[in-house]
């Protein structure tokens, strides 16, 4: 999912930051009301997590402003604000969830991944499959013929980004943009290095590849033959 943040408190941002990359979320960040807002309102984002109190414009105005301009992204409230009436006008502006600091991540992941199901329950796909290699998102948790797979949070993302377009050839600048978050070129060997873990994993002891390289074009996942 991409998420976008909107913290004006630089340590918390970079705890959340870091936390939702590790499981495999694009995030990004915004210190301030007035740039929330603007990044908000180009409509690319799975969820928006809003801290109450913020510069240039507090949390409530930048959620009345978006639901104002017709936003129906899925927000979360992240506040030390946490008396009843706090979190009702949270809930009045246009909040889906108000989650109160200090909070555990682990229930900020759960909340999140609930109010994607709430908003798309007919469109959030959550299991996927490839011949014998199955992909579970919420209990993150990869096997291939019944045999589990441990896989870093970046492999974890790039295997699901593979599944998510099996059968269509994927380029590098894709991954560059979609698994690592990058809209440069960054001249290194990191997407080599990260297929090559993954194609261990996942074909290594099996009898059929699943991970193909298209020479010149990119990568595969499909089943071989097909």
């Amino acid at each position: 999912m991409r998420i976008l943040v909107i913290e004006d408190d630089k340590e918390a941002a970079g705890y959340m930051l870091k936390g939702l990359s590790e499981s495999g979320h694009v995030a990004d960040h915004a210190a301030d009301g007035e740039d929330g807002l603007a990044l908000a309102g180009e409509g690319s984002y799975d969820v928006l997590i809003v801290d109450r109190m913020l510069p240039k414009l507090d949390g409530l105005s930048v959620v009345e402003k978006l639901r104002s301009e017709g936003q129906q992204v899925p927000i979360l409230f992240l506040s030390a604000l946490g008396e009843v009436d706090d979190r009702v006008k949270g809930l009045k502006a246009g909040g889906d969830d108000y989650l109160v600091k200090p909070y555990a991540f682990t229930e900020l992941l759960a909340r999140i991944e609930a109010l994607v199901r709430r908003q798309n329950p007919a469109e959030v796909e959550t299991n996927f499959k490839v011949g014998d290699l199955e992909l579970d998102l919420l209990s993150r948790q990869a096997t291939r013929a019944g045999t589990d797979i441990q896989l870093q949070p970046r492999e974890f993302r790039l295997l699901e980004y593979l599944m998510r377009h099996a059968g269509q050839i994927v380029t590098r600048t894709m991954l560059l943009e979609n698994v690592w978050d990058y809209h440069f070129d960054p001249q290194t060997n990191v997407i080599d290095v990260h297929i090559s873990r993954l194609r261990t994993k996942i074909d290594k002891d099996f009898d059929a590849p699943l991970l193909h390289t298209v020479r010149g074009a990119g990568y595969c996942l499909r089943e071989s033959g097909s």
